[in-house]
């Protein structure tokens, strides 16, 4: 369920400001379910070797780090 909440609840804000400033939060159980879903995605990205080109560069780049200067 989506709801949404002022995230300041000052008396003397003007009604349109207080409007524009509300956030919109989720459900603990749509969060968990995002989490979810993401959590799945990431693990297939994760368990994909990194392309050779890719751990060149990161070699390169710790060698650069590693010279004086």
């Amino acid at each position: 369920m989506l709801t949404e909440r002022p995230e300041n609840d000052d008396p003397q804000d003007q009604g349109g400001e207080r409007e524009s400033r509300r956030a919109a939060t989720l459900s603990p159980q749509i969060r968990d379910r995002i989490a979810l879903q993401l959590r799945s995605m990431y693990d297939s990205v994760a368990s994909q070797p990194v392309p050779d080109r890719f751990a060149d560069l990161i070699a390169r780049l710790d060698a650069n780090d590693r010279e004086p200067g």
